[in-house]
């Protein structure tokens, strides 16, 4: 570990977890935070309920849990994991992402940065999130800190593809950040760093990867496709 960064991963389901194992393997200072009281307890307890993490990666020295924003408040380098599902009228429902700016806020600090991994549509975090840790921090995004966008690309059950064996997408507001985002991730993917031109364009690219998968998906799993017939 090079970048010096203490991290704080919010969010602690079968996306965050094992960023925040691999950060913490990596001997970086790691928080795992979770608005889940019983998740943190049994990730204290060695329990991963998701079966994504060992027993032994949740016990390490570097690596803590937590259902209390306070743990977070030594940290500068935050990374929201949240789910991001649809709402009644099929709406995207950011009201995860909104709760979890609202916790990094709280805590943010001149010289901070924080990357989202969530799935969004393209201009949610700089429209929708930027707003709601400026206004909880009374801080500057790109003054006072720097936000970043990130991906996530895990595939849950699958031990081959792992979070540090996929290339990792990484985007920032601005140039300096996006050097030091590419870093601490750089610290972990062994796969390698590929550096959207703009968070905008990262959050398209989560669009459209996922657009694929469920293409090919349904392509496998309609009766009369190719697939059926053998060709």
């Amino acid at each position: 570990m090079k970048h010096g960064r203490s991290i704080a991963v919010i969010g602690l389901g079968y996306v965050g977890l094992p960023v925040a194992v691999s950060f913490a393997r990596s001997g970086a200072s790691v928080v795992g935070f979770d608005v889940d009281a019983r998740r943190v307890a049994e990730l204290k307890d060695g329990h991963d309920r998701t079966r994504e993490v060992e027993v032994a990666d949740l016990r390490q020295g570097t690596l803590i849990f937590s259902a209390n924003p306070a743990a977070m408040e030594k940290s500068d380098f935050y990374i929201v994991t949240v789910p991001t599902p649809i709402d009644e009228a099929r709406q995207p429902d950011l009201g995860a992402m909104i709760a979890a700016s609202r916790s990094v806020g709280a805590v943010l600090k001149k010289g901070d940065i924080v990357v989202y991994e969530s799935t969004v549509y393209p201009g949610a975090v700089e429209e929708e999130c930027v707003p709601v840790l400026e206004h909880t921090s009374k801080l500057m995004a790109g003054a006072d800190f720097a936000v970043g966008y990130s991906p996530e690309r895990i595939n849950p059950g699958d031990k081959q593809h792992r979070f540090e064996t996929i290339t990792k997408v990484v985007s920032a507001q601005d140039a300096r950040t996006l050097d030091i985002v590419a870093d601490v991730y750089g610290s972990v993917v062994s796969a390698g760093i590929h550096r959207a031109p703009s968070i905008k364009v990262a959050e398209a690219a989560k669009v459209i990867e996922n657009t694929q998968r469920d293409l090919n998906i349904a392509f496998i799993d309609r009766p009369g496709t190719v697939s059926d017939v053998g060709v």
